[in-house]
């Protein structure tokens, strides 16, 4: 029998919530740039994806001094 034992920590948490912040960041800059060809620079969408994506980090961090307690 398959036993999982396994629990999500809130430091865990963090750090994974921190990652897909800076990847999402990094993601939309570079859909901007690898698009070079279009006249128009970060539109107000890609804003808010990149102010999400800060928040999304943000949260992350405010996890990591919590611990090891399960999320």
């Amino acid at each position: 029998m398959l036993r999982n034992d396994f629990t999500l920590t809130k430091r865990q948490l963090g750090g994974l919530l921190i990652l897909a912040g800076i990847a999402g960041f990094a993601a939309i800059l570079a859909i901007d740039i690898l698009d070079a060809g279009r006249e128009g620079g970060i539109g107000p969408a890609q804003q808010i994806g990149l102010g999400l994506m800060v928040v999304l980090a943000l949260a992350g961090l405010t996890l990591l001094p919590l611990g090891d307690s399960p999320a």
